[in-house]
């Protein structure tokens, strides 16, 4: 079948087809952008996250079409890529050298230790006063992916502090308590209610400020009430967090930044 044909007689594709487009720059280079046929999408789309530029298709546009809207919204992509990656946004981890992590909106004072075994806690900085400092102890033999799953592991535990602190609070007037409550990386969304009544919180989340973080988890916690985003759903979140208009506008102006940072530092 020809492939015009086939494009519009054949099947849709059932799943998410991917490959790479590369786009040139002025400069010689060239620039690698995930081209995505979603069987979902509606319309060619460009887009920008903390993975990189992403070009995405809906069944029946052609790679012809989706070429030429990459092209057409060149100078847009370059200017959001260089805003996202700025380097002054995005941390790094390097060893004996990252002075600072982002924890709670804050930026903490991190010193570096050689020792038996590699991890990263939070302790009482004597250099600070009452301060509190994260010191990363490494073994000699550590490399990149240790570094990396030791600052997991302290994000997460971290995170689970919080969300303990404040649970307790929320549970009156609930249906029932959360099966489950999963801490990990997410693409693009801040939490998920599963339909066995585990709840999901984005890990990035204890990187920001508190405040966003207990807004997520109370969203959550109100789908146990209501499952969908109904105005009696809004009710039950206004009611227990009257603030969550800040919450939002907040993540709209640094979500992006929020789960850039975990990718960079835990990986």
């Amino acid at each position: 079948m020809p492939r015009l044909l086939h494009r519009l007689l054949g099947p849709r594709p059932r799943t998410v087809e991917r490959d790479v487009v590369s786009l040139a720059l002025d400069d010689g280079s060239a620039l690698d952008v995930q081209r995505v046929r979603d069987p979902r999408a509606r319309r060619i789309k460009l887009s920008v996250d903390e993975r990189g530029a992403r070009l995405t298709l809906p069944p029946r546009a052609s790679l012809v079409a989706g070429e030429r809207f990459l092209h057409e919204h060149r100078d847009w992509l370059l200017a959001q890529l260089a805003r996202f990656h700025h380097a002054d946004a995005i941390p790094q981890l390097l060893r004996d050298e990252t002075a600072a992590l982002p924890l709670r909106g804050e930026s903490v004072p991190l010193h570096w230790h050689a020792g038996r075994y590699t991890r990263l806690q939070r302790e009482a900085d004597p250099g600070s006063g009452p301060g509190q400092a994260l010191h990363f102890q490494v073994a000699a033999r550590a490399g990149d992916v240790a570094l990396h799953r030791a600052v997991r592991e302290f994000y997460e535990a971290e995170a689970r502090a919080d969300v303990g602190r404040w649970l307790p609070r929320y549970l009156p007037g609930l249906p029932r308590a959360p099966a489950r409550i999963r801490l990990k990386a997410m693409s693009s969304l801040w939490g998920s209610l599963s339909p066995d009544g585990s709840v999901a919180l984005d890990l990035s989340l204890v990187l920001g400020r508190p405040s966003a973080f207990e807004y997520v988890l109370v969203h959550e916690l109100c789908h146990l009430i209501h499952p969908d985003h109904s105005r009696a759903f809004w009710r039950e979140v206004e009611a227990r967090f009257p603030a969550w208009r800040d919450e939002r506008e907040y993540f709209h102006a640094e979500g992006r930044r929020l789960k850039a940072s975990l990718r960079a530092l835990a990986g």
